[in-house]
């Protein structure tokens, strides 16, 4: 069977990640989302459960390296939601997540590096930048919605249980995080 791609296309890109629109009250350099249908981040959340257990994934598209980045930060995003007890508690930790310093394509500690191009120039490195963490911070703030039961305010064994598992055997972590 093979793995899910995305269907959502878009006329710019940083490099070669697709600049798609995102339904975000964070701000950034994505375009704004129409409303109709679901996002790129709507896509990567609903495609993880399958997703994540493929060591390979073929890119069709630049908006498949989109979804692969969503779809690594997802699993730190479970990472980090494991610790938590209450919805308040991973709101926060999303919060930092979102915010926390990451590396972007061409930089050493980049774990994809074979798979993205480097941006041409320093705008566009602080532009791809911007929208990777405007990326990292709506999808912090969705997967709290969607991990923490809002009747019992605990975490689903249904999400966590993903934890461990590696999209193609790699990790938006450092070693030893």
């Amino acid at each position: 069977m093979p793995a899910y791609h995305t269907s959502l296309t878009s006329q710019r890109s940083i490099g070669n990640l697709a600049l798609l629109p995102i339904s975000t009250k964070y701000k950034g350099p994505a375009p704004p989302h129409n409303g109709e249908g679901s996002d790129i981040i709507d896509e990567a959340i609903h495609y993880f459960k399958a997703n994540v257990f493929f060591k390979n994934y073929e890119i069709k598209s630049e908006g498949d390296r989109v979804l692969i980045y969503i779809t690594l930060f997802i699993t730190e995003c479970l990472k980090k939601l494991q610790r938590c007890n209450s919805k308040s508690a991973g709101e926060k930790e999303m919060y930092s997540l979102g915010i926390a310093k990451f590396s972007v394509p061409g930089e050493p500690g980049f774990p994809l590096n074979a798979m993205y191009q480097k941006p041409a120039n320093k705008a566009d490195e602080d532009q791809m930048r911007s929208y990777l963490q405007q990326i990292r911070q709506e999808t912090g703030a969705r997967m709290v919605a969607k991990v923490f039961d809002p009747q019992t305010d605990k975490p689903s064994k249904w999400w966590l249980c993903f934890v461990k598992r590696k999209f193609m055997d790699k990790s938006l972590a450092a070693f030893g995080q």
